[in-house]
């Protein structure tokens, strides 16, 4: 059974300022908006549509689930050089040349709204 729209709308409102507030920016700091778009061009071919790494395109090893407790238990510094720098032996690319620090912080914030 679908999730009502407002009641959707009023869980993503909690889980934002939530994930804005457990990784130490005000909610109002990150552009939630351009990390969904960002996210939406850049990884959701490999993580999928909520970063469970179930995505069209698929590697071996296969891509991080994004809402897992071994990511999410990773310091947001350590989550924000991953976006950033790559990660080595996996098809995690670098993303510095496409994206700026304050955009890979945008979809590290849209990232953490991911339904856990």
């Amino acid at each position: 059974m679908p999730i009502p729209y407002y009641s959707t709308v009023c869980l993503l409102t909690v889980v934002c300022w939530l994930a804005a507030s457990t990784i130490g920016f005000a909610a109002g700091e990150r552009n939630l908006e351009r990390g969904k778009r960002l996210y939406e061009k850049y990884c959701l071919a490999c993580h999928g549509p909520l970063g469970r790494g179930d995505g069209t395109v698929q590697f071996d090893p296969p891509v991080a689930d994004l809402t897992s407790s071994e990511v999410l238990s990773k310091p947001n510094s350590r989550l924000l050089e991953s976006i950033h720098k790559g990660r080595p032996n996996t098809a995690m690319d670098t993303w510095k040349g496409v994206m700026s620090e304050e955009a890979t912080r945008d979809v590290l914030a849209y990232i953490l709204t991911f339904p856990r």
